[in-house]
């Protein structure tokens, strides 16, 4: 189990290194106006965590972990691979911006050409692609390793915490060397790392327990739906009788009696007539005739999606803030203490990752226990994702004061035109972005929390793959905003100097008010399926624990 540990905290650190700079990279070595590049680092972060889902897929039906984390991490390297070129061959991107060197207009850059933006897209895809295949089939591969629910707990808290200490040296680590040495140093420090963690997995394959693939679970949603369909005409008797439960004794003999009301037509999907069962009782059109039980859970899966929703207009803020974050600490004073120690731009969001991982280690062992004293039940999944949109706001309107502070000094300045550094510490970006992780702390869980509660037990995993689809569609809605915003606004310039950043921080209070006013009503009409008042899932773990 070592080396699995081992092998996946490198290629950890591999993929977080180039990735958390990577807004700096294109407006540095590729030219790219800063805006640009903000949405271009949107765009990669929300693929990465798009793709998992994809992930979940493939390793649940088809091929199992091992092969996906090993193709997965193989497209990384490829990736790698070719960002490495970029960075060492000179004809491989443009010549590097006047204004980057001398602080002069903006218009002496040179734009990179078709085949240098070609093969710097390649390799951002293929990196993005390994970075998403693996993401969360590496947590249940690693779960798969135990048979006892503790020992798989304490493998989760592992996971957790390696999962943040590779994303911390990354952030940390890497990008320092590539904003003070150089950036083939640092991207060939990722590409290494990246090789070491790779032949490490592969060597450890024959002490790895690999669990076989058990059919598609999402098979079972799909036939609900299509079978509902098939039967559309059919009236719909209360008789429980009438309702198909399963062919032998077991888990699905546990169904109710009859379907429940809500979603009534949905019922049609379980109701039995001539021809869609054999002799023995078992089915005979798989795709006329589902059980109650496969109801009912997709019926769970509908009820769950208005607070899904919910959870998009809270990714997308944050998304936004960590862009837009880069680009302020660009334009601060990023100099600590007397030896004019200078923080990467790009590491400025380690402060976000470090707030996340120790609140939650404080919500875990001292926050959670002490409020079920005081009120004798448990912080619900809900909750926690409640105090989580209130954080979210709250560091919204943070970066928007601090913001406003930075263009005050920019106008009292007389720097409205230039692009050089106010003399305002970027240390008081440190604010919003502590806030912002302490709230990650609070929702993140809590929707994982939610979901591995309450879907059906054959869809834990999707479950999982749910919270990382939400991330990916609040970094793709964070592109779109930004882009909407400046086509329609002078707020967002490439010289954020002359902008109103401010006023973008503003808008997202406005939003996160109204989808927590929109979460509250969802919350108010949902009713828990599975949620134990006395002994409540362990929202920091468990959640990622597979389904095989």
């Amino acid at each position: 189990m070592n080396m699995y540990a081992a092998a996946i905290l490198a290629i950890q650190v591999g993929s977080s290194g180039w990735s958390a700079n990577l807004t700096v990279f294109l407006i540095g070595q590729f030219n790219f106006m800063s805006i640009k590049a903000a949405q271009v680092g949107n765009i990669v972060a929300g693929t990465s965590s798009f793709l998992p889902i994809f992930g979940a897929i493939l390793a649940d039906s088809f091929f199992g972990n091992f092969s996906v984390i090993a193709v997965s991490s193989l497209f990384s390297l490829m990736g790698l691979i070719l960002f490495m070129f970029t960075v060492t061959v000179p004809s491989l991107r443009p010549q590097q911006c006047a204004a980057n060197v001398t602080g002069s207009s903006a218009g002496m850059c040179e734009p990179a050409s078709t085949l240098q933006i070609a093969v710097l897209y390649t390799s951002i895809t293929l990196s993005a692609l390994g970075l998403g295949g693996s993401r969360f089939t590496v947590a249940t591969m690693g779960a798969d390793q135990f048979e006892k629910p503790k020992d798989q707990e304490c493998f989760f808290n592992w996971h957790f915490f390696n999962f943040y200490v590779g994303l911390m040296i990354g952030v940390v680590g890497i990008v320092y060397i590539q904003d003070n040495i150089g950036w083939d140093r640092g991207v060939g420090i990722c590409l290494a790392v990246n090789i070491l963690g790779l032949v490490t997995f592969l060597a450890g394959k024959r002490y790895y327990r690999q669990v076989k693939t058990q059919g598609n679970p999402y098979k079972s949603l799909a036939r609900v739906v299509v079978a509902t369909i098939l039967k559309r005409n059919l009236s719909i008797s209360s008789a429980s009788e009438t309702f198909y439960h399963g062919f032998s004794d077991g888990v699905s003999m546990k169904s109710l009696s009859s379907p429940t009301s809500s979603f009534r037509f949905l019922n049609r999907a379980a109701l039995k007539v001539d021809g869609d069962t054999n002799e023995d009782g078992s089915v005979a059109k798989e795709w006329r005739l589902c059980t109650v039980q496969q109801v009912e859970d997709f019926k769970t899966v509908i009820r769950i999606i208005p607070l899904w929703f919910s959870s998009f207009f809270l990714s997308t803020p944050i998304g936004i803030q960590s862009s837009l974050a880069v680009l302020q600490a660009l334009r601060m004073d990023r100099h600590i203490g007397t030896h004019n120690f200078k923080i990467p731009a790009g590491s400025f969001l380690v402060f976000t990752l470090v707030a996340t991982a120790i609140s939650l280690t404080l919500i875990d062992r001292f926050l959670v226990p002490t409020y079920q004293k005081l009120i004798r039940r448990p912080l619900t999944p809900l909750q926690r994702i409640g105090v989580g949109h209130v954080l979210t706001v709250i560091s919204m309107a943070a970066s928007a004061i601090v913001e406003r502070k930075r263009l005050s000094i920019v106008w009292s300045d007389g720097l409205t035109s230039s692009t050089t550094s106010v003399t305002m510490s970027a240390l008081w970006l440190v604010i919003p972005l502590v806030l912002v992780g302490v709230g990650e702390a609070f929702h993140f869980p809590g929707q994982v929390a939610l979901y591995y509660q309450e879907f059906p037990v054959s869809l834990h995993s999707t479950s999982t793959a749910m919270i990382s689809l939400l991330v990916a569609v609040g970094f793709y809605l964070s592109t779109a905003m930004i882009d909407l915003v400046q086509r329609i606004t002078g707020w967002l310039p490439n010289n954020i100097n002359q902008g109103r950043l401010d006023n973008m921080f503003w808008l997202l209070v406005v939003i996160g008010v109204i989808n927590f006013g929109y979460f509250i009503v969802c919350s108010l009409l949902y009713k828990y399926q599975n949620f134990n008042d006395q002994n409540p899932t362990k929202v920091d773990d468990k959640p990622r624990q597979g389904q095989n």
